[in-house]
C-alpha cells in the first residue's frame, strides 16, 4: 500500500475528546451534570417547521442542489426583512449544515499549497481544519494589515463570534471588505448568530449596504437555522453573496453530491417565513443567559465580550483554562476551555446557555459553590 498521512499528521485531535475525563467526573455528581460545553439546541423543533417536514416526506426523487425556488425566495425574504440585505434568490445556496461549508469552502473555492487563508485569532476550530484540509496555509489574525504581502485567498470573519460573542462593527467590517477587494481576496462572513444580539448595537451582515457599498462582490455570508429555529439535527443552513461565487459553488457542489434533502428544504422555507418562533426562542435563551451571567459574576467570574451569540466568555480569577473546567466538574458542571478555540484564550472558558430551563437552575445553584 502507498504510503499515505494518517489523519492525526494532517489534522489536530479533535477538541471535545479531551473533555472525556472532566465529562466524567461531572456526571459523577448527585444531581447529574449540567453540560454547558456545546451550543446544541434542547428545545422543540416548532411545530409548523416539523408539518412542513412531514408533508414533504414522500420525496423519493432527487433534490436539488441548489434547493427549491421556493427555498431560496424564503431564504432572501428573510435577508431582506431581517437584515436589510436585498439578494436575488439565484444568489442563494442550501448547505448542510453550516459546519459542512466551513470545512470544505477552501476545498470548494479550489485553495492549496501556496494560497493563504486568514480567520480570527479566537476562532471555532473548523476554520483552520477545512483550510488544512484543502492543503492551503492557516493565519490566524485580527490584523489584516500585518499580513504583508501573503497571497491571501480567503478570509473568514465570524460575527457575532463563537466563541466570545464579539460583535463586529460596520466600520471593521467595511475595513476588512475594502482590504480584502485590493487583493482579489474573498470574503467569507460566518453569520450562524445574527439572529441572537443581546447588548449593544446589533449585529450586522457584511452584506448590508453599509458594509460593502451595495456590492456583493467577493462576499459571501453563512446562515444557519440550527441557533435560530432549533434544527441542528435537521442539518439547515445556506449560503449566499456574490453571484459569480455561488454558480462556482453549486457547479462543484453538484459535482460532490452535497445536497439539503427535500424534506429538509420544505422544513426551512417554513422556519425562515415565520420569525415569531424564532423571537420566542431568543427569548428563552435571554432568560438562560441572564441567570448564567448573574451566577458567575456573583461567584467572581469576569464575563467579556459575550454582547451576542449563545455563549458568555467567563474567565476565573484564580485559575486557567483547564483548571477552570476541572473546577466547575467537581461541581457538575462542564464547560469547554478556551484554548480550544486559540491561545488568545488560554484563561477563558465558554459557557453556553442551551440547556434546559432545570439544568440552568442547577447551574445557577451550583456555582456559587464553586466560587
Amino acid at each position: 500500500m502507498a504510503d499515505r498521512r494518517r489523519v492525526a499528521d494532517r489534522l489536530p485531535t479533535f477538541p471535545w475528546d479531551r473533555l472525556a475525563p472532566h465529562k466524567a467526573t461531572a456526571a459523577a455528581h448527585p444531581d447529574g451534570s449540567v453540560d454547558l460545553s456545546v451550543g446544541t439546541p434542547v428545545d422543540s423543533v416548532p411545530a409548523a417547521v416539523r408539518e412542513a417536514l412531514a408533508a414533504a416526506a414522500d420525496s423519493p426523487g432527487y433534490p436539488a442542489t441548489y434547493g427549491t425556488p421556493e427555498l431560496r425566495a424564503a431564504a432572501a425574504d428573510w435577508s431582506a426583512r431581517r437584515h436589510g440585505v436585498r439578494v436575488e434568490p439565484a444568489a442563494v445556496l442550501p448547505t448542510v449544515g453550516s459546519k459542512e461549508f466551513v470545512a470544505w469552502l477552501p476545498t470548494l473555492l479550489g485553495l492549496g499549497a501556496g494560497d493563504t487563508v486568514v480567520y480570527p485569532e479566537l476562532a471555532y476550530p473548523t476554520y483552520d481544519v477545512g483550510i488544512r484540509m484543502a492543503g492551503a496555509d492557516p493565519v490566524a489574525s485580527d490584523g489584516l494589515t500585518a499580513l504583508g504581502p501573503a497571497p491571501v485567498r480567503l478570509v473568514w470573519i465570524n460575527s457575532p463570534a463563537n466563541p466570545t460573542g464579539r460583535v463586529l462593527g460596520v466600520e471593521h467590517l467595511r475595513k476588512v471588505v475594502a482590504w480584502a477587494r485590493e487583493r482579489g481576496a474573498v470574503v467569507a462572513s460566518d453569520e450562524c448568530y445574527i439572529e441572537l444580539g443581546w447588548e449593544g448595537e446589533p449585529p450586522v451582515s457584511v452584506l448590508h449596504p453599509d458594509v460593502c457599498g451595495g456590492s456583493h462582490e467577493g462576499l459571501l455570508a453563512l446562515h444557519s437555522l440550527s441557533k435560530r429555529s432549533n434544527l441542528a439535527g435537521y442539518r439547515a443552513a445556506f449560503a449566499v453573496g456574490d453571484q459569480a461565487l455561488i454558480d462556482e459553488l453549486l457547479a462543484v457542489r453538484k459535482h460532490a453530491g452535497m445536497i439539503v434533502p427535500g424534506p429538509v428544504q420544505a422544513a426551512m422555507r417554513a422556519a425562515l417565513d415565520d420569525d415569531d418562533h424564532a423571537a420566542e426562542q431568543k427569548a428563552r435563551y435571554g432568560a438562560r443567559r441572564s441567570a448564567l451571567r448573574t451566577a458567575l459574576e456573583a461567584a467572581g467570574w469576569e464575563v467579556t465580550h459575550s454582547q451576542a451569540g449563545l455563549y458568555l466568555w467567563a474567565a476565573h480569577p484564580d485559575h486557567d483554562a483547564w483548571e477552570a473546567v476541572a473546577l466547575l466538574a467537581r461541581h457538575g458542571i462542564l464547560v469547554a476551555p478556551g484554548d480550544f478555540y486559540g491561545p488568545g484564550g488560554a484563561r477563558h472558558v465558554r459557557v453556553a446557555f442551551t440547556a434546559s430551563d432545570e439544568r440552568v437552575d442547577a447551574a445557577v445553584k451550583r456555582l456559587g459553590a464553586a466560587a
